[in-house]
């Protein structure tokens, strides 16, 4: 082989090259933008979930006083003293807002766990 002919087949095999890493970023773009947008669209769901936790107890037919009730968020969404606003305290409620899909996850079960087996108790701390 000469040396034109070899310089001729570097010369292709660099342009294929070339070729194959447009179109790997071009694939890895699509991918990227298809991930970014899935991510959006999560976020404005979780947005919109949040905000409908915070308008949940002011829709009609909620059964309890939103004056009874604290908002938590984390791993408990309320927490309700019922009752209380009229000095009658019922029971205490540690309630957890889910949609039809959604399920506890697993700090959510323990806590439902010790509540269901009554480790719960009181305590106050002084200064």
């Amino acid at each position: 082989m000469e040396f034109k002919e070899i310089f001729i087949l570097i010369f292709w095999l660099f342009i294929w090259l070339f070729i194959w890493i447009i179109i790997w970023k071009i694939i890895k773009y699509k991918e990227l933008k298809k991930e970014r947008e899935l991510s959006i669209k999560k976020s404005k769901q979780v947005i919109l979930w949040e905000v409908y936790e915070k308008v949940l107890p002011f829709l009609p037919n909620f059964p309890y006083a939103t004056r009874d009730m604290i908002f938590v968020w984390k791993w408990i969404d309320y927490i309700i003293f019922d009752w209380l606003s009229a000095w009658e305290l019922k029971e205490v409620i540690f309630l957890e807002v889910k949609s039809w899909k959604s399920k506890l996850n697993n700090n959510e079960k323990m806590i439902r766990d010790t509540i269901n087996k009554n480790k719960i108790s009181y305590s106050e701390y002084r200064i």
